[in-house]
C-alpha cells in the first residue's frame, strides 16, 4: 500500500500526559522517519539499563538462512530469535537433539572479554567458581552474586590466555556489575563487549561430535578436536589452516552432548553452511527456543527470571554445586553461609497428573495451605507427563511428597503432583560428558 499524503507517526510512553495520572512530567514523544525507499519493520525498544538509550531488535547475522525456514521469531534482549521452524516443529526438533543433532542460533547470548593485568583478581572477586584454578583452554560454569547472594548472572568462563578472559552470559547487568567491582578495588582491567561482533551457535545431540569432526581444523598449538573434554574449548578454522576462524567450546544449554561455535559476524554464513552440509547425512535440524526449553527443563537447567532472580539465593535458585566456599572471598560468600545455617526453601521437580502445563508463579498447595510456586513447566516427550520445577519450602520438599498445583486462584483447580529430584532425565549428566 501507499500512502497518499505524507505521514507522520507520534507515540508517547504514557496514554495521558495532561493530568495527574503522570505526575504533570511529559514523557517522551517519538518520532520515526522512513525514507521512500526503505520498508517499515517491526521493532521492540530494549534497554540494557533504565537509563540507557533504546536499541531496536535486530535480526542475528544467521537471519539470511534461518528466515528461509521459518517466520516464527520472538524477542530476545535486542535480536530476533527462532522460536520454531516450519517443517519440523517443536517436538520433532526436541527428538533430534535427543537422538541425532539439531544447530541453534544463539547469539543473544552476552560476550564479555575481560583482559588486563588484574583480570584474574576481578574475576576471582565477582564469580562463584575459584579463577585461580581455570588453565588456558578451559571453561567453567560460574555465578555472579551480589552481597545478599542473589544471583545477577550465570554464565560459563572461558581462559583465553593468562590475562584474557571470555564471559558468555545471559544480562548485560554482568558488565555493570564487573564494572562497579573494577572501580571499587582499582583493578586495572578492559572489560570489552563482544556480543554484537561475536555471534554464535550451539550444536547438540550424540551425533554433534561426529558431524563436526568433518569440519574443524586446530593447529598444533590448540587442542586437537577429539581431545575437547566438557567444558574444553580450542580456537578451530573451517576445514583447514586457511579457513574461516572461530572459536569451538564443549558446552551448551540442552542437556546433551553438544558444542557451541563462535565467529565473527562476517563468517556466520559460511560456518553455518558447512555445519549443515556435514550434518545432512547426520539427521541434523536446526532447532528453536521451544524446544530448547522442554530440553532444559528436563535436564534441570536453570533460567534467569524462573530459577532465580533478585529475591532468591543462589542455594534456594538450585545452583549451590556451583558455590565454591573454599575460596577466600567471593562476592556473597558471607550471605551463602548465613542463609545455610537455616534455609528455607529449595527447588525440586515436580511429577503432574493430566497432560495441563502449570505456568510459571502457579502455587503449590498442601491442602489449602501455599508451600510453594512453580518456576518452569514442561510436557515432557521423554516421559510422556507434565514435569515442572518448583521452589517449595524446605519442610515439603522431600521426595515422594504429594502436594497440589493451584490453578485460577489457586483453590478452584488443583493438579495432582508429587515431589521428585531434578535433573528429570540423566541424572548423573552422562550425556553431556560422554
Amino acid at each position: 500500500m501507499q500512502a497518499l499524503t505524507d505521514l507522520t507517526c507520534v507515540s508517547t510512553a504514557c496514554p495521558d500526559d495532561v493530568d495527574p495520572i503522570n505526575g504533570w512530567n511529559p514523557t517522551e514523544i517519538h518520532v520515526r522517519i522512513y525514507q521512500p525507499e526503505t520498508r517499515a519493520r517491526k521493532f521492540v525498544a530494549y534497554r540494557a539499563t533504565p537509563e540507557a538509550e533504546a536499541k531496536m531488535t535486530r535480526e542475528t547475522p544467521f537471519h539470511p538462512r534461518t528466515s528461509v525456514l521459518t517466520r516464527h521469531f520472538g524477542v530476545a534482549r535486542d535480536y530476533w530469535m527462532p522460536q520454531v521452524f516450519d517443517a519440523s516443529g517443536t517436538i520433532e526438533e526436541y527428538w533430534a537433539c535427543h537422538n541425532a543433532a539439531t544447530i541453534q542460533d544463539m547469539s543473544s547470548l552476552r560476550k564479555f572479554d575481560i583482559l588486563g593485568p588484574d583480570a584474574e583478581r576481578l574475576l576471582q572477586l565477582a564469580l562463584s567458581r575459584d579463577v585461580t584454578k581455570l588453565a588456558v583452554n578451559r571453561g567453567v560454569y560460574a555465578l555472579l552474586l551480589d552481597e545478599r547472594a542473589a544471583v545477577i548472572d550465570d554464565g560459563t568462563l572461558f581462559r583465553l590466555e593468562p590475562d584474557a578472559f571470555r564471559w558468555c552470559c545471559g544480562a548485560d547487568d554482568s558488565a555493570q556489575q564487573l564494572a562497579r567491582l573494577a572501580r571499587q578495588e582499582n583493578y586495572r582491567v578492559w572489560i570489552k563487549d563482544m556480543s554484537t561482533s561475536l555471534c554464535n551457535i550451539a550444536v547438540q545431540g550424540p551425533r554433534s561430535r561426529d558431524i563436526l569432526r568433518k569440519l574443524v581444523f586446530t593447529r598444533k598449538a590448540q587442542p586437537r578436536f577429539d581431545n575437547i573434554q566438557w567444558f574444553g574449548f580450542a580456537i578451530a578454522r573451517l576445514h583447514d589452516r586457511e579457513g574461516r576462524p572461530f572459536m569451538l567450546s564443549r558446552s551448551g544449554y540442552s542437556g546433551q552432548l553438544g558444542y557451541e561455535i563462535f565467529c565473527d559476524q562476517a563468517d556466520a554464513l559460511e560456518i553455518w553452511d558447512a555445519v549443515c552440509a556435514a550434518g545432512q547425512d547426520e539427521g541434523l535440524l536446526a532447532m528453536g527456543s521451544q524446544a530448547l526449553e522442554i530440553l532444559r527443563i528436563e535436564a534441570g537447567l536453570m533460567a534467569a527470571g524462573a530459577e532465580f532472580g533478585v529475591d532468591v539465593d543462589a542455594d534456594e535458585a538450585g545452583l549451590g554445586f556451583a558455590l565454591d566456599l573454599k575460596k577466600e572471598n567471593f562476592i556473597g560468600k558471607d550471605a551463602i553461609a548465613r542463609n545455610r545455617q537455616a534455609p528455607r526453601r529449595r527447588l525440586v521437580g515436580l511429577l503432574l497428573q493430566g497432560d495441563e502445563v502449570p505456568a510459571h508463579g502457579d502455587g503449590v498447595f498442601l491442602e489449602r495451605r501455599q508451600v510453594g510456586a512453580v518456576t518452569s513447566a514442561a510436557r515432557s516427550p521423554s516421559l510422556q507427563r507434565v514435569i515442572a520445577l518448583a521452589r517449595l519450602a524446605v519442610e515439603n520438599s522431600t521426595a515422594g511428597s504429594q502436594l497440589e498445583v493451584g490453578r485460577l486462584d489457586g483453590h478452584m483447580k488443583r493438579l495432582p503432583c508429587s515431589v521428585c529430584d531434578i535433573p528429570f532425565i540423566d541424572p548423573q549428566r552422562e550425556k553431556p560428558r560422554a
